[in-house]
């Protein structure tokens, strides 16, 4: 941009800016409005139904999830338990039962038990569960579960592994010492 056109463009600025500074300010009378005469768009107070809204309460499956996630897993169990006795529908059922089963899968639950988490979860993932509308903490237990099942799968394929490359390993060891006794008898005997 040129020193010129610069210039131009500061000059047209600095007179638009003088002319709004002389512009008549328009003064637009007041009339004072009396607060009485104001309407508001508001309910009738003397209407209103004020009672609040009791909360809603917490069935045992949910109660149960709040003792789980507060650590208290024997209680929790026993919130399952009450809501699978109470429930009388098959999803209510299938819920309870994961409940139990995500109990069990805990390691730091002293109710822990691995192997009645895998059967019975193994037995509850064979139902159509997607058909069901499930609690959304039964949802993330289902999902840890299959995570769970996923790791114990992985941990007896690896304990297998492990074990067949320790057998492979003493065979190894017991045909290295055959072979430095008869490399060592040839050798022994050449001389």
């Amino acid at each position: 941009m040129s020193p010129a056109s610069r210039v131009l463009i500061i000059v047209a600025a600095a007179g638009l800016l003088q002319a709004c500074a002389q512009a008549p300010k328009a003064t637009v009378p007041v009339t004072p409005v009396d607060p009485s005469e104001i309407t508001l768009n508001l309910p009738d107070q003397q209407a209103c139904d004020c009672a609040t809204p009791e909360p809603a309460s917490l069935d045992f499956l949910e109660k149960g999830y709040v003792e789980l996630a507060g650590g208290r897993h024997a209680e929790a169990m026993e919130y399952f338990n009450r809501y699978l006795r109470m429930e009388t529908s098959h999803t209510a059922d299938w819920e309870a039962e994961v409940a139990i089963a995500f109990v069990y899968a805990l390691r730091e639950s002293p109710l822990y038990d691995a192997d009645a988490a895998r059967k019975s979860y193994r037995d509850l993932r064979k139902e159509d569960w997607q058909a069901m509308e499930l609690h959304p903490q039964t949802q993330l237990a289902r999902q840890a579960l299959e995570g769970f099942l996923k790791a114990e799968q992985e941990r007896r394929e690896l304990t297998a592994q492990n074990k067949q490359l320790q057998e492979d390993l003493v065979k190894r060891e017991e045909a290295l010492k055959r072979l430095r006794e008869l490399t060592l008898g040839r050798t022994g005997s050449t001389q």
